[in-house]
């Protein structure tokens, strides 16, 4: 019975070290990912999200996830650009769009999310809430990042209404000790 049972944990171990190791065997957990089914990640952004001048429709970009980790209560949406002459780490970004208390059960984010889930700080030029359509200057090319962040409370110090007084530095001090997960999607502009 012994070398019944060690002779399969060594066909076992063949196998996982065959494709991959432990961490491709079928019970690992999928990752939390968020993906756009307009344009994959590096990818251009479409005419629809971008701005009006452009001539694009000023549309939100349709988001989706999966996998959220357990203990998940909440979501963020946080879209940035680092300007020429920022530096990540050192100063704050572009805002672009400012997303919390999307509900749980949200997998999904249309685009111009024409429910409003969540509420929404402050635009880039923090004159209103809501999102930004990037305008890239001439024929400049920028890469902007949409972060989704998945909670383990809501943002209890930003409340529950779209407030214009909520930058970036705002948004990601409340959310900071909340943060379960975070994932991120790039693309350019």
């Amino acid at each position: 019975m012994m070398r019944a049972i060690r002779s399969l944990a060594i066909r076992i171990l063949a196998v996982a070290s065959l494709t991959g190791g432990p961490a491709s065997l079928s019970w690992a957990a999928d990752p939390f990912t968020l993906s756009s089914p307009d344009f994959p990640d590096q990818g251009r952004l479409p005419l629809q999200n971008k701005c009006q001048r452009d001539g694009g429709q000023g549309l939100s970009p349709s988001l989706q996830w999966s996998s959220a980790p357990a203990g998940t209560k909440s979501f963020a949406v946080v879209m940035h650009h680092y300007p020429r002459g920022t530096v990540e780490g050192r100063h704050a970004p572009s805002q672009y769009w400012l997303l919390w208390n999307i509900p749980v059960e949200t997998n999904a984010l249309p685009p111009g999310n024409p429910e409003s889930l969540g509420d929404e700080g402050a635009d880039k030029d923090e004159r209103g809430v809501g999102y930004t359509p990037p305008c890239s200057p001439g024929n400049a090319t920028h890469s902007y990042t949409i972060t989704l962040y998945a909670l383990d409370a809501a943002p209890d110090t930003l409340g529950n209404k779209d407030d214009p007084t909520v930058d970036w530095s705002t948004l990601m001090n409340a959310i900071e000790d909340k943060v379960i997960a975070s994932s991120a999607l790039s693309f350019l502009n």
